[in-house]
Formats: structure tokens, C-alpha cells, sequence
């Protein structure tokens, strides 16, 4: 995947992607900044082992500003390949209420976007990161409005934010997580987010090698997106089965495509709030507890059995379930809609949770680990 956007912060306000430098503004203000663009041929061309090898130590950080949270991570770089979390923001901003209806950002959702993108500028300020990269997703891509949004964002935080392509967002959520895949066997990784679903076919691939994709699937059905298009519909039983044929007749078409259905040791890899709210509730969780849940297996039976039980639960009841909550209780039918449909898309004996994605792939991204890559 190639190391797009990356931006180092140096001490004279100039941060550099690769191949190229931009001009900040300092951390200490928060006014607009502007690009003046020459060769970094020493970045370029480093390999990813080198790369991994000058960033032992260094503090990265990565933010991730989706449809429905606004996410930081700051971590270190560490031995054999890890992340040393230092500092995690997240918070919901629903940024994309209401996009998938009127195509324009509301005045609402970009203010409570803003709100948590100054925090995560304070946040940077104090820990003054090495390199960092901010990324926006489906809502900004989607928007007509979208990159007025970001021109406002960046004004106002001073934050290098940038919208990424849905097949990046893909492989960047791959990167996340692709530790926890078992090597020599293909995979269906997917990533439900609040305004597309994302869906890989990935190849076998030996212990140590990077994963590569064979497919890629991103579909505007999202979360947020869903409930946004279904409305009151989309708590009830008929509005989840129509949401989840919606995406069903999507996911054909990729399969046919593929030819992914009947192959041998198939694997499936998850990561989205819907599918580790999922392990909360079959854990019995009094509390989310990621420690518990990230890595952990569900047999693939078990995962049908919960979603469709959170379905016939009820709203009052999603909102009072610890796991689920009154920020995920409108929103987590619409992700069981989506997960149902992928599940049936292709049975396996079990599901692997992710509460791992984007960030993390942009970390490592920034630290030179072998990433992802489209098969040609």
C-alpha cells in the first residue's frame, strides 16, 4: 500500500510526507497552514525494515475522523513490530447524521466534530508527536460540503486533516488487525463503519508476510448511513431484514466475483464497534473490556444467535445493556443487519474480533511495517 499523506512534525514547523514536505502551522497555534511541496528522496526510498528500525522509540500518532467517532491513538514504536499505546481519545460525533438523506454535513454534526478534533490537537500538542497522520472517511468523501468541513477543521484545529479513498480506509483497517490472522489461510476481513462497509478478500500468505488483497468491497452501508436511510424502520424487524438483504445482494455480486464461497480453510476477521459490542454481550460483560475482547473467537453460529437477539431485545432494553448504551442503541441494529448478512454471505466455524483498525494501521504505516498491499 504506498505511504501516502504521513506528515512529520519538525522543530521549524515543517512536517514532511513521503516523497514530499509540508509546511505546518506550530503546534502552539491553532491557524491555517499552507503546502510547499519538494523532494524527500531519503524517505522515499527507505525500505520498511529500515524504517521500522529508525522509528524504534519514537512517538507516532494517528486520528481517525469517521462517520461516527473521532478517534486518536499516540503510541511508541516498539521491538519486534508492536505499539506502546501512550495516550487514546475516542468520542461520537455522528458526523454524518443525516448525509445519506440531505448529501450535506449538518451544522451540528461539524461542530461536535471540531469539539473532538481540538482535543485531539491538545492532546498532540502535549505529547508533540514524531509523525502523524489525520484522516477523514465516508462522511467527508460523501458530503457536498465535505471539504469546506475540512478547510474549517484545519483553520480551527491546525490539524493536517485529509480525506482518504474507501479502498485505502480498507487497507489501512487491514494493517489494524492483521496480526490476528492465521497465516496459510485465505481471509474475509470486513470493517462496519458508520457510513460504508468495507470487505476484503485476502489471500493465504506465510507467517511474516504481508497480507495481499485479492478483492475489495465498499458498500455506503454504514451504520449511520442505514439508520439514517431507514428511519424509525430501521428498530424493527422488517426494516433489519430489509437492510440486510440490501447488503446480501451486494455481497453476491463480490463473492461471484471472487469465487470466495467453497474455499478451503476460509477465515473470517472482523472490526467495528457492532461486532465488539457483539463479544461484550457474549462475554456478559458488566463493562466493555477490551483486553477481553480484541483477538477473542466466537464461534460463528454464537455471533447469528447474539445479533439477532440484540434485535428482538428491544430499544428500551439496547439502551440500558451496559455493552450497548444510549450512544449505540439506535445504531446497533443497522450493524447486525450488516453482520448478518456478511455471516450468511460465508459460514465459517468462527469469527475473529478486531477492536483494532484504522488507526493502528496508520501507526504502523508510520513506522514502516510491511502493510497491506492490492494484488495486482
Amino acid at each position: 500500500m504506498p505511504r501516502r499523506g504521513r506528515a512529520v512534525k519538525g522543530e521549524d514547523g515543517v512536517g514532511c510526507r513521503a516523497g514530499r514536505c509540508i509546511r505546518l502551522s506550530p503546534w502552539t497555534a491553532a491557524c491555517d497552514y499552507s503546502f510547499t511541496m519538494m523532494p524527500n528522496p531519503s524517505r522515499a526510498n527507505a525500505s520498511s525494515g529500515d524504517l521500522w528500525s529508525s522509528a524504534e522509540g519514537a512517538l507516532f500518532a494517528a486520528v481517525d475522523l469517521g462517520t461516527n467517532n473521532c478517534r486518536l491513538l499516540v503510541a511508541r514504536a516498539c521491538r519486534q513490530r508492536g505499539l506502546a499505546v501512550v495516550d487514546a481519545f475516542s468520542r461520537v460525533v455522528r458526523l454524518g447524521e443525516g448525509v445519506a438523506i440531505t448529501g450535506l454535513l449538518c451544522d451540528a454534526a461539524m461542530d461536535r466534530a471540531i469539539s473532538a478534533l481540538r482535543v485531539c490537537a491538545g492532546k498532540l500538542r502535549a505529547h508533540r508527536p514524531v509523525e502523524l497522520r489525520v484522516v477523514a472517511t465516508e462522511a467527508c468523501r460523501r458530503a457536498r460540503n465535505g471539504e469546506a468541513f475540512l478547510a474549517r477543521a484545519r483553520r480551527e484545529t491546525g490539524l493536517p486533516i485529509e480525506v482518504i479513498a474507501a479502498e485505502e480506509e480498507a487497507l489501512l483497517a487491514l494493517g489494524g488487525c492483521a496480526a490476528l490472522l492465521e497465516p496459510q489461510r485465505p481471509a474475509v476481513m470486513f470493517d462496519i463503519g458508520g457510513g460504508s462497509t468495507e470487505v476484503l478478500w485476502v489471500a493465504a500468505r506465510a507467517p511474516g508476510e504481508a497480507p495481499q488483497v485479492l478483492g475489495c468491497l465498499s458498500m455506503p452501508a454504514g451504520v449511520v448511513a442505514l439508520a439514517d436511510r431507514y428511519g424509525a424502520d430501521a428498530l424493527t424487524l422488517a426494516g433489519y431484514r430489509a437492510m440486510r438483504q440490501d447488503v446480501a445482494t451486494a455481497l453476491v455480486a463480490f463473492d461471484q466475483e471472487h469465487g470466495i464461497s467453497g474455499q478451503a480453510g476460509l477465515q473470517m476477521l472482523g472490526s467495528s464497534g457492532t461486532v465488539t459490542t457483539l463479544a461484550g454481550l457474549h462475554l456478559g460483560l458488566a463493562r466493555y473490556d477490551r483486553t477481553r475482547v480484541d483477538g477473542l473467537a466466537i464461534a460463528w453460529q454464537r455471533l447469528v444467535e447474539i445479533s439477532r437477539d440484540v434485535v428482538a431485545m428491544g430499544h428500551v432494553a439496547r439502551q440500558a445493556h451496559p455493552c450497548i448504551g444510549r450512544a449505540r442503541a439506535d445504531l446497533v441494529v443497522a450493524g447486525c443487519a450488516i453482520l448478518d448478512a456478511i455471516l450468511h454471505a460465508w459460514p465459517v466455524d468462527r469469527v475473529r474480533i478486531a477492536d483494532r483498525g484504522v488507526r493502528e494501521g496508520i501507526l504502523l504505516d508510520l513506522m514502516g511495517a510491511p502493510m497491506p498491499r492490492r494484488a495486482c
